[in-house]
């Protein structure tokens, strides 16, 4: 009796040490499984914003942009030869990667600790460097050559996209909220300020050159003289990456480790000159963690 009992105990002992094995397993399995799920299937499915030059959809219907190329060659060097693009607007792209309906976000999206730490989402290391540029009415009738000038002056509106970075820069500029006018991406924007809804529109430098581009309107001008937003005594630069769910650990390591061939190989810097970007647009050794800092 006592032997059966020892042989019971022996049993129970097993299998919680199994138990505990599978577990463990079952954590490493967790964390790969969005990485294997994409190569498995041979997609990716991926939120972007149509915002040029980040991430936008051509006439034909082709996804593309400065973010996108980046992803599609990392990507492909991680086995995954489809991209599947989502459009939604860009304060709806952290939702739903956290929602499951996007594997990943390219979407040019900057850095920010509210991001990682509110939103639970992780980034991956930084893709470019960039700084913010407003457009006004031709001949800039209010006079605005930063965001400061624009909190000083009650009367003047201007457009931010939902979700977008330069909305809290605005607000620790002394913009008021009354004063903002939110808008779902940049071609509101544009029709705001060319209605005459707003007296100026704001984005990252690439991305309001591009809208400009597009539009091709002599009536509104981008602000040469434009002076760089100041948080915390410091003028802001911001950097952009893709997105991920915190739990795809696996993923973003993958993710990063291509991402640092592609700037070791001067291949980065090749890749985003088509959409307006420059050397001085590489992001160097910084890496997630330094913006995070």
């Amino acid at each position: 009796m006592k032997y059966a009992f020892a042989k019971i105990g022996k049993s129970i002992i097993a299998l919680l040490i199994a138990v505990i094995f599978l577990a463990s397993c079952s954590n490493e399995t967790d964390e790969q499984t969005t990485l294997n799920k994409v190569r498995d299937q041979g997609y990716v499915v991926v939120g972007f914003a149509n915002e040029k030059p980040y991430a936008y959809q051509t006439a034909d219907g082709e996804l593309t942009g400065e973010a996108v190329e980046i992803a599609r060659v990392i990507l492909e060097r991680l086995g995954i030869k489809e991209m599947r693009g989502v459009l939604t607007e860009f304060s709806s792209l952290v939702p739903g990667l956290q929602a499951g309906r996007f594997d990943m976000v390219t979407a040019g999206m900057f850095i920010t600790p509210q991001r990682a730490e509110e939103e639970s989402v992780q980034f991956a290391n930084p893709e470019y460097k960039i700084g913010q540029a407003i457009a006004v009415q031709k001949g800039n009738p209010l006079d605005l050559h930063s965001y400061q000038d624009t909190g000083e002056n009650s009367e003047a509106t201007i457009a931010i996209v939902g979700g977008a970075i330069e909305y809290q820069y605005a607000i620790e500029a002394g913009i008021s909220e009354d004063q903002i006018v939110t808008v779902p991406d940049m071609p509101s924007a544009l029709s705001a300020l060319l209605s005459g809804r707003v007296d100026a529109i704001t984005a990252t430098g690439p991305s309001l050159q591009a809208t400009l581009d597009t539009a091709n309107n002599d009536n509104i001008e981008r602000v040469e003289e434009f002076e760089q937003p100041v948080v915390d005594g410091e003028s802001v630069e911001g950097y952009g990456a893709t997105v991920f769910r915190s739990e795809d650990q696996t993923f973003i390591d993958a993710f990063n480790a291509e991402l640092e061939k592609l700037k070791e190989s001067g291949e980065l810097l090749e890749i985003i000159e088509p959409f307006g970007f420059t050397e001085k647009e590489l992001p160097g050794d910084v890496t997630v963690e330094d913006v995070l800092e």
